[in-house]
């Protein structure tokens, strides 16, 4: 259930191509609500995820839905891509992170200069991926000390926008975090 803020009806994605890279142990709210914004701004949002099928969500602690994978990463060119999604959940990013494929993933979208959101324990991907040093940037606050060792200055915000990057905290700050995303993805500039 995803409101509309001023911001998402006032920039549009019709034509933009975003990855959502998640797999099993995602935080459900912090995929399906960023997925379904960004479709009613016009976007293909993608579901990217290290093996074809299905991944399992999470509300916190407890099993949610199954979702859908869009495409195997194997087979996702970050070129074919305007933006990257990370949703948290603490299973999911820390797969990732220890996954060479899907740092490589996070890794090209920092080089290209494309804009990246993640939220809560996302984080923890751009960290191994060497993207948040000399960047502000929010998350779950156990996350802090990682992303202060990995170079970052950490904030307790419910979302910072350092230029190409939107970082969020927790499920509660999704309407924040989506038109933050949703703007930086419409100009795809700082």
């Amino acid at each position: 259930m995803t409101t509309k803020s001023t911001a998402q009806q006032a920039h549009r994605l019709d034509g933009k191509r975003i990855a959502i890279l998640a797999t099993d142990g995602f935080e459900q709210s912090e995929l399906l609500e960023p997925r379904e914004a960004l479709a009613d701004a016009g976007a293909e949002a993608v579901v990217v995820a290290p093996r074809a099928g299905e991944i399992q969500g999470y509300h916190h602690h407890d099993r949610a839905d199954r979702v859908a994978v869009d495409l195997a990463l194997a087979n996702a060119d970050p070129g074919s891509f305007d933006g990257l999604v990370l949703p948290g959940g603490a299973l999911n990013p820390d797969a990732l992170r220890t996954n060479p494929d899907a740092v490589a993933f996070v890794k090209a979208f920092a080089n290209a200069g494309k804009p990246i959101a993640a939220i809560c324990h996302g984080p923890w991907t751009l960290v191994e991926a060497d993207v948040v040093r000399n960047r502000t940037v929010t998350s779950w606050p156990s996350l802090k000390t990682d992303l202060r060792n990995a170079g970052a200055s950490w904030i307790d915000q419910e979302v910072v926008r350092d230029g190409l990057l939107v970082t969020s905290r927790k499920p509660e700050d999704i309407p924040a975090f989506v038109a933050s995303a949703i703007e930086i993805f419409a100009t795809g500039h700082e």
